[in-house]
């Protein structure tokens, strides 16, 4: 029987990049499902009380595929830290961005958020000591300004929701970060699991800052449990796409998920961006899309010339 591994090898380049931008769009459309349904439960309760619910679910999807994996906890020597670290950011992101959603709009929430491949090129000359053209560094000036319009004097989104996503923009660019020095050294069992753990307990953690600890009736219930379904999904297919191929050849379908933010704020919470804010949202998406589509384009190239040609 041929390993994995050879399967892989074997397998034309073009073919795994479609297969990984099928299981990317995927992962968006979970992501973004998951952010409107959090943004209608934590009007209703504690994003603490969701948290626990969410990640509780995603433990134990990662336990049950541990187990049916066969994949020891014990994590590498040498890479511990820098899995710890990684399910610290996540857990971060979690915890801010559920909160920034009870008083942000859906859509400026997740333009905010969407700063993070910004927020990468403006620390990897320090971080992971990558040379900056000119080009990046137009593109995070142009999402900096961005965000200056939708966070403008008037704009009515309050001060902590802002902070708390701007938090979680930052968190979400070093989870990156670190799951770039993780690839090909720790297993996506191990990361799933350790990660879904952390978060766990992170959560635990925040429970006395909740206003209320009445446990949610039936309905939410099963509300937050398809949250963490779709949380753990989400991230199941992320990693799964970045075993495949590169993260950067993958990054532009991200704004597809800032696309569905809008239509979710605008058709299911009445919320619609103003003018300058959809201005803003705009600037943010071309930013990003100005770092990511030249590889993208490179990719894409490749995969028409190795369909043309003859196998």
């Amino acid at each position: 029987m041929s390993s994995p591994i050879a399967l892989v090898i074997s397998r034309p380049a073009h073919a795994l990049w479609l297969q990984a931008c099928g299981i990317f769009l995927s992962a968006m459309v979970a992501l973004a499902t998951l952010d409107m349904l959090a943004k209608d439960l934590v009007s209703r309760h504690p994003a603490p009380m969701i948290n626990l619910v969410r990640y509780g679910v995603v433990l134990l999807m990662a336990v049950i595929l541990m187990r049916v994996r066969g994949t020891a906890w014990r994590l590498p020597t040498a890479h511990r830290k820098t899995v710890m670290w990684r399910g610290v950011m996540l857990g971060t992101v979690g915890l801010t961005f559920m909160q920034a959603l009870h008083t942000m709009p859906l859509a400026e929430a997740t333009a905010i958020y969407f700063l993070s491949p910004i927020i990468i090129v403006a620390l990897s000359p320090w971080l992971l000591g990558e040379q900056v053209q000119r080009r990046q560094v137009t593109a995070v000036v142009a999402g900096f300004m961005g965000m200056l319009l939708i966070i403008r004097p008037g704009s009515a989104l309050p001060l902590a929701g802002t902070v708390l996503m701007l938090t979680a923009a930052g968190a979400y660019a070093m989870l990156q970060i670190l799951t770039r020095r993780l690839a090909g050294k720790v297993s996506m069992e191990q990361q799933f699991a350790w990660t879904a753990a952390i978060c766990t307990f992170m959560t635990v953690l925040s429970l006395p800052t909740a206003e209320t600890h009445i446990w949610p009736g039936q309905s939410d219930l099963i509300l937050m449990i398809l949250v963490g379904l779709l949380s753990g999904l989400g991230q199941y297919l992320l990693i799964k796409a970045f075993q495949k191929v590169s993260a950067s050849s993958l990054a532009p379908f991200n704004y597809f998920h800032l696309l569905l933010a809008v239509m979710f704020s605008v058709l299911v919470f009445g919320q619609r961006p103003d003018v300058y804010a959809l201005l803003g949202i705009a600037v943010i998406a071309s930013a990003g899309l100005a770092l990511t589509i030249p590889v993208f384009r490179t990719h894409l190239a490749a995969t028409l010339a190795s369909r043309r040609s003859p196998d």
